[in-house]
């Protein structure tokens, strides 16, 4: 049956997706319990292609279109802040709030 992949936690750590193997994705070919790979031109996040895709750039690998150069894949679970970035986005909040009373 189909497992869907999503961010859970894995042996008490928060993973972002999954490996699978060939037997997973349905495909023939590839040994069980044995991490598939994908061509760098696969987007991240793209569903997995029919069939076991050729390392080398055949056939099998073009059935996923690669993005034009300089646009980035759209992130499946949205990134999560540094304290640095926390910090900043508190001070930047207190002091948007402290301007907006200060106008009032």
């Amino acid at each position: 049956g189909a497992i869907p992949v999503g961010r859970r936690a894995v042996g008490g750590v928060m993973s972002e997706g999954m490996l699978c193997d060939s037997k997973m994705l349905g495909w023939s070919g590839g040994g069980e319990g044995v991490a598939v790979q994908v061509p760098d031109t696969f987007p991240p996040g793209s569903p997995p292609p029919p069939s076991r895709p050729r390392m080398g750039g055949g056939p099998t690998a073009a059935a996923v279109e690669p993005l034009p150069p300089g646009q980035e894949a759209e992130p499946l679970f949205e990134k999560k802040m540094t304290k640095e970035e926390k910090k900043a986005a508190a001070k930047a909040k207190r002091e948007a709030k402290k301007k907006a009373k200060a106008d009032a």
